[in-house]
């Protein structure tokens, strides 16, 4: 691997960097394989599967020792565990350190796909919290979407905007996460052709698309609010230049974290550096901000209101779900179920933001019936007396290929496929075929490993 020589010699003189062992780790040909678990979905490791150590900064991260092929295993698609890079899984320690998560928060994570961070903040959040996963690319949010419904999240809002777009909801965000669009030299190791669109006129660029999106954003988090800023990025312009930006421009003080010593993470008293021949990780750059003016909370406005069910769609769509305490509207003939606790708030983001998806699917209504949604098979809201197909795993892959399937079964109609206690969507079996629901745009294309 031959790295620009403009990036290595713009790193000269960065704290922590070491030109000859930053080359040796990016011609070495190591990869670094991690995953975090969902903690919703009660997922246990079998030692037989994987062989893994903790990740020292992520309470749910792990390493595994060689790469498995995630497509072919089943509970990976029931969204157990989520495949992402360790370095950035250093997000929780910025989340633990800055802000008291057993309180109910209001989080927007900005540049939010494909939803490594989105999954992993919607993890150490209590359920009255509310997170907004906001990608401005719409084929980003799709996929981002995707993700969210996977894990089975039930207090998250997907929004297609512009980072502009939420400055008028004034002082209204405890935190904000703004993982930046970047030139991207971090993932090198990762992805190699990233190489290929670096530049030094590239990172310019992107540091002034990162000025512009924080500023953008700004009004939206409240009076003593969080923003935790990071990148995949090794350049200064990009890392601790915005800091330096951010600290000029913006009525901020920067808060520093507690690092253990034996994380090897490099403290450059302006954010901190993960360099991949010092950790186990990519190239990775974070820090912290709380703001210092502005108002404690912002007044929710509704322009708006989502369409309430019917007395006789609540007892249609109840047949489905178990006895939990949610609100649920509809949108055309779409049911979805939002937290008690946080739905006038889904309804003041629907009103003023571009949302794609909010709370848990359930279902369209049709002539006094529910089609039951992907969503509520991942959500863990469906009710007990719901027929579950529990299946092997040559028929849960068959399944996930969309496939027909040869299961012997009793029961009729709707079912809830499983594998190995763990949902992976819908099937509704006729009396002489068995149809297939999952969705065409997940299903494994692949016909073997």
């Amino acid at each position: 691997m031959q790295l620009p020589i403009q990036l290595l010699d713009s790193l000269a003189g960065i704290k922590g960097f070491d030109k000859e062992a930053f080359e040796k780790i990016h011609a070495s040909g190591e990869q670094v394989t991690s995953i975090r678990i969902n903690p919703g979905k009660k997922f246990e490791f079998q030692i037989s599967k994987f062989e893994f150590s903790p990740i020292p900064w992520a309470q749910y991260g792990y390493y595994l020792a060689e790469r498995p092929s995630f497509t072919f295993d089943p509970i990976f698609h029931a969204g157990t565990y989520y495949v992402q890079e360790a370095s950035s899984m250093f997000l929780e320690q910025a989340l633990k350190q800055t802000t008291d998560l057993s309180q109910p928060l209001k989080i927007l994570d900005l540049s939010a796909a494909p939803g490594g961070k989105s999954t992993h903040i919607q993890s150490l959040i209590s359920k009255d919290s509310l997170l907004v996963s906001n990608d401005v690319i719409r084929s980003r949010a799709n996929v981002l979407k995707d993700n969210i419904i996977k894990w089975g999240g039930q207090n998250v809002v997907v929004t297609n905007n512009d980072p502009k777009d939420f400055a008028k909801l004034e002082n209204y965000f405890d935190v904000i996460v703004v993982d930046a669009p970047c030139s991207g030299s971090g993932l090198f190791r990762r992805e190699p052709e990233a190489m290929n669109e670096w530049s030094l006129n590239n990172v310019a660029l992107c540091s002034q698309r990162q000025q512009r999106i924080l500023a953008d954003v700004w009004p939206a988090l409240k009076k003593d609010g969080i923003v935790i800023y990071s990148t995949c990025s090794y350049s200064k312009e990009e890392d601790e230049g915005i800091v330096k930006w951010v600290l000029k421009e913006l009525p901020v003080v920067y808060w520093p974290l507690l690092i253990d010593k034996n994380w090897n993470i490099t403290d450059s008293e302006s954010g901190y550096r993960f360099w991949p021949d010092k950790v186990k990780g990519e190239g990775f750059f974070i820090a912290c901000f709380q703001k210092i003016d502005g108002e404690e909370s912002g007044s929710v406005k509704l322009r708006s209101k989502a369409e309430a069910v019917t007395k006789k769609e609540m007892e249609i769509t109840a047949r489905w779900m178990g006895n939990i305490n949610h609100r649920l509207v509809k949108y055309e003939n779409t049911v979805y179920a939002w937290p008690e606790s946080i739905a006038d708030d889904m309804n003041f983001i629907l009103s003023n933001l571009r949302v794609i998806y909010s709370g848990v699917r359930i279902g369209e209504l049709m002539r006094d019936k529910l089609v039951p949604d992907h969503a509520l098979a991942m959500s863990g809201l469906v009710n007990n007396s719901v027929g579950r197909l529990n299946v092997n795993y040559e028929q849960a892959i068959q399944y996930l290929q969309r496939k027909d399937m040869q299961v012997e079964t009793k029961e009729k109609g709707w079912q809830l496929v499983t594998y190995e206690g763990h949902s992976l969507g819908w099937v509704n079996v006729l009396p002489n075929r068995i149809n297939n629901y999952y969705p065409k745009e997940l299903r494994i294309l692949k016909e073997s490993i």
